[in-house]
């Protein structure tokens, strides 16, 4: 008899996003001539940079050739791309080309990630969050078992951000072992200063615990003192590990290519108490389960680097942030809290009082036709709250909003907010 891995059981429902599809794919067979605008899914619209296209017609052409053609290359990532994010990343913060590694996605590290860690380990992520923190943690068997009443699960510590804190995490009240910090958040779209990352990489180092960033969206950063690498901070190269991606920097939702950064000074520890470098370890799990990044991938990614592909980048991000300007003056104008906005792509708004949000997700849907995400099911701190984002395209993303600030005027004349 072949059991299963029972910890899947405890996940709950389906997965966020295919809960949202399957309803606005309902929605619209049964209303075809209205025209559903998404602002839910974190998909970038805009095309993928001419400097990247350029660089990759010029690898498939390589490819095509005796002299040009590449099989199985380093696992970790070649050398010109391990060796430009070292340079236009990390640059005067001690980074080494060895400590970075390429891969196809944040998401796809975020959750491979739990791979190198004790099963024993306790585990505080902020809430609410990108569920894959989560549901990669319950199906390796380290959540325990889901709580109805609280929508917890046992075993996990839970950091809430809200309004009532700023959305600013507050330290675990406990010892943990592994802290998920994502800033610029997601779902948020709030940030961590300097001082308040601080404390955490504090923490970390007087418990010999690692903290887990995910920084996926820093290229969206405008304010001065929010960091753009946790290792802007002292002492995060003994206790952190990052991730990074090209998705929403660079448009390569489709594309796939990101990095994690595991400085070799970082540790983890035996039952005994024996130090063992988390590098080393990522790197065989790495060899042992990913063949590397396709060459004409990487290709395009160290092409994000030139001066031409930065100016393109920087014109992209701005058009993203010009739509998140609109998307929360608009929301404002109509009567409505919102948060985030200003240093990420998503704007955290807070729903009528007394309404849930995938009850909001509904009404909105029905009566304006635009899709978000409801705050729920990034976690039980995200009740009362709902997500937009930026990365629809202008006139799509201004319908929306026209849309949603008709919608919102209607409730305050109901007395709703």
């Amino acid at each position: 008899m072949a059991n299963v891995n029972e910890n899947f059981l405890k996940l709950q429902d389906s997965y966020l996003f295919s809960t949202i599809a399957k309803k606005v794919a309902k929605f619209t067979e049964e209303n075809p001539n209205k025209k559903v605008i998404k602002l839910g899914i974190g998909d970038v619209t805009r095309p993928v940079i001419p400097a990247v296209l350029s660089a990759m017609h010029k690898a498939v052409d390589e490819m095509g050739t005796k002299e040009g053609f590449r099989g199985y290359g380093p696992e970790q990532g070649y050398d010109f791309l391990r060796n430009a994010i070292v340079e236009n990343e990390y640059k005067n913060l001690g980074i080494e080309p060895d400590e970075i590694f390429v891969s196809d996605g944040a998401k796809c590290d975020c959750g491979n990630i739990v791979d190198i860690f004790g099963m024993e380990n306790k585990v505080a992520i902020t809430d609410p969050v990108y569920p894959v923190y989560i549901d990669t943690n319950v199906i390796s068997g380290r959540s325990g078992n889901f709580n109805e009443s609280t929508g917890t699960y046992e075993n996990i510590v839970y950091l809430p951000v809200n309004s009532s804190n700023n959305f600013i995490p507050e330290l675990p009240k406990e010892r943990v072992d592994m802290i998920y910090l994502c800033f610029p958040n997601n779902p948020t779209g709030t940030v961590l200063n300097k001082e308040e990352l601080k404390k955490f990489v504090d923490y970390a180092r007087k418990n010999n615990s690692i903290i887990l960033f995910d920084s996926a969206y820093e290229a969206f950063i405008t304010e001065k003192d929010i960091p753009h690498s946790i290792y802007e901070i002292e002492g995060a190269k003994e206790v952190a590990i990052e991730f990074k991606s090209f998705s929403k920097t660079a448009g390569f939702t489709g594309v796939r290519c990101a990095y994690t950064v595991i400085p070799k000074t970082v540790y983890g520890y035996t039952k005994a108490g024996e130090k063992v470098s988390l590098n080393k370890l990522w790197n065989r799990r790495t060899t042992t389960k990913f063949n590397g990044v396709s060459y004409v991938v990487q290709r395009a990614a160290e092409a994000i680097y030139t001066d031409e592909g930065k100016k393109q980048i920087k014109e992209n991000i701005e058009y993203y942030q010009e739509n998140a300007r609109v998307i929360k003056e608009g929301l404002q104008e109509a009567g409505f809290t919102v948060y985030g906005g200003v240093n990420a792509p998503y704007i955290w708004l807070k729903i009528p009082s007394g309404m849930k949000s995938w009850e909001f997700f509904d009404m909105l849907l029905n009566e304006a036709n635009v899709v978000g995400t409801p705050g729920s099911g990034f976690g039980p701190s995200g009740e009362g709250y709902f997500r937009l984002t930026a990365f629809g395209d202008k006139e799509n993303t201004k319908e929306a909003v026209e849309r949603v600030v008709k919608f919102g005027k209607t409730l305050a004349k109901h007395n709703k907010i």
